[in-house]
């Protein structure tokens, strides 16, 4: 009876220690690497999605890119670089740059075209082939030439207008029918309705 409870004692210090081995390894192979994901839009002229360089290999939607990438994107082409936590930029047709990232920081080289900043934690830094630096926040954009620019999709508050106005409107029809019935409202028909228990 004392040699089972050895082997016992014996294979549950095995199962421990092979659990334990298993998991570090886990924990040591994780490469600490931040990536990002590629998505393409645009047609070209066979009516297909057209590829993006990076670095200097072709590339489709759905690739992971690195740190330390750099990022062509053709005439007929645009792509957003989704970063996770970082942010997401957007690169318009003609566009090269070369981007690091960690999961704060956003930083890039643009030696072509338009990059706009569609999202981030906080800034985008980004130096334009001049040599000028450039800070951006969501919905601003820099180009290669130097003009930073504020991506205008204010209307001059017409969305609010029109949805003030859809809201007015529907309040004037409720209180319509409400006073025309001589406040009575009936919800539902006049159906039979039966229990479900006796």
């Amino acid at each position: 009876m004392n040699s089972k409870v050895w082997i016992r004692k014996a294979l549950s210090a095995s199962l421990c220690v092979t659990v334990l081995a298993t998991y570090s390894m886990v924990a040591l192979a994780n490469s600490g690497k931040i990536a990002g994901e590629l998505l393409i839009s645009g047609v070209n002229a066979a009516g297909e999605t057209p590829v993006v360089m990076v670095n200097g290999e072709e590339a489709k939607s759905g690739r992971s890119i690195f740190s330390s990438s750099m990022i062509a994107t053709p005439e007929n082409a645009s792509a957003v670089i989704n970063m996770g936590k970082a942010g997401k930029v957007e690169l318009a047709p003609n566009t090269t740059v070369t981007l690091s990232f960690d999961d704060r920081v956003i930083n890039g080289q643009l030696t072509s075209g338009k990059l706009t900043v569609l999202g981030s934690s906080g800034a985008v830094n980004i130096k334009t082939i001049e040599g000028n630096y450039f800070s951006l926040n969501s919905g601003e954009s820099v180009s290669a030439v130097g003009k930073a620019q504020v991506v205008d999709d204010d209307d001059g508050g017409a969305g609010w207008w029109i949805l003030g106005g859809v809201l007015a409107g529907a309040a004037a029809v409720i209180i319509y029918a409400a006073t025309r019935a001589d406040n009575r409202v009936e919800l539902g028909g006049s159906g039979i309705v039966v229990s479900p228990t006796r």
